[in-house]
């Protein structure tokens, strides 16, 4: 795999940004999570005037060969067949990001499909859906670093367009499957306190998954963070992993999603722990697990709203509080400015 440069912000500017919030017009801490925010943003940018531009969020695609063992309450197909409806702006994610004024990319990772051309559409496909992982990995090598190499090329391409912020989305049956067990392997605990209703499984579904993630589990003797990903990610994951990397990389806020995006997240912070700095986890999803990766990362989310649809609808919903955290650093009065007496 290529190697990253990300180095942890310099934190010889902490006390000036801490300083300039604590002066504002408003008791010490009052405005909560967003006064941490404002500080981490700060230290991402190294400036005591944070600015967001051109928010982006990309979505990945991609077809999972574990699919076909019933894991998901829908058939693969259901895979393209939302690709094409977020290219005709139809779904949720393209709601919210219009709403917020986000910029939207689409990236075919490794989709069953032949799409036709669409300027809306990446065409990065690394291959027709990955390998089930019950009887082999679902990438080799060589394709896992592509995925990896790819991600990276696009968040470099969108960084170079003067974005700063950035969150990522996915679309794939059969992914929470796949997140399930990379993060049963990453976090090390059993795979039934990992695996949810995904697409809304009924019970019986429920435990032919249970049975089938047991089986994947028990095949691939793995613990290396890429071996992991290797062996039961999808080329969506891997490619939002190379692409996570390389926004923390290009010193960018990272907003991160649910569920898979933060199985995704627990490989690309195992293998460069400073990503972290970097990161704001936008909602705790409804998906049982997540709120267990997130105390595993140490992570508190912005967001608790009961969702669980994936796509990036997450960062999308969070970027406004955001916003919020970085306007009312650089807009609101200090106690200097507006003449107000301070606390005794």
């Amino acid at each position: 795999m290529r190697s990253f440069d990300i180095t942890r912000p310099d934190k010889q500017i902490l006390y000036e940004i801490q300083h300039k919030i604590d002066r504002k017009t408003k008791p010490v801490g009052a405005l909560g999570m967003l006064e941490q925010l404002a500080l981490q943003i700060g230290l991402i940018q190294q400036t005591t005037s944070p600015l967001l531009s051109k928010p982006a969020i990309a979505v990945f695609a991609g077809d999972h060969g574990l699919a076909n063992e019933g894991v998901s309450a829908y058939p693969q197909e259901v895979t393209w067949q939302m690709v094409m409806n977020f290219l005709g702006n139809g779904a949720a994610i393209n709601v919210f990001c219009e709403q917020n004024n986000i910029d939207l990319m689409i990236v075919d990772a490794g989709v069953n499909h032949d799409f036709p051309e669409h300027p809306g559409l990446i065409d990065a496909k690394i291959r027709k859906s990955t390998r089930n992982c019950l009887r082999e990995p679902a990438m080799t090598v060589e394709e896992c670093d592509r995925a990896i190499g790819k991600g990276a090329q696009i968040c470099t391409q969108i960084h170079d367009k003067g974005t700063n912020i950035i969150g990522f989305g996915e679309m794939g049956i059969g992914n929470t499957s796949a997140a399930s067990l990379i993060m049963s392997k990453i976090c090390r605990i059993p795979i039934d306190d990992c695996v949810g209703r995904g697409t809304g499984v009924d019970d019986d579904q429920l435990k032919r998954k249970l049975a089938v993630l047991r089986k994947a589990v028990a095949a691939h003797a793995v613990c290396d963070p890429l071996d992991v990903l290797r062996a039961f990610g999808g080329f969506e994951m891997a490619m939002m992993c190379g692409a996570m990397l390389k926004a923390a990389e290009r010193k960018m806020v990272v907003m991160v999603d649910g569920f898979i995006a933060t199985a995704v997240f627990l490989v690309a912070q195992a293998l460069y722990p400073a990503i972290m700095d970097f990161a704001v986890f936008c909602h705790q999803s409804d998906e049982q697990g997540h709120a267990t990766m997130l105390r595993y990362l140490g992570a508190k989310p912005l967001l608790k709203l009961g969702m669980r649809l994936g796509e990036g609808t997450g960062c999308a919903v969070a970027y406004p509080i955001i916003r919020s955290a970085v306007a009312f650093m650089n807009e609101m009065a200090s106690f200097d400015d507006a003449g107000v007496s301070d606390k005794q």
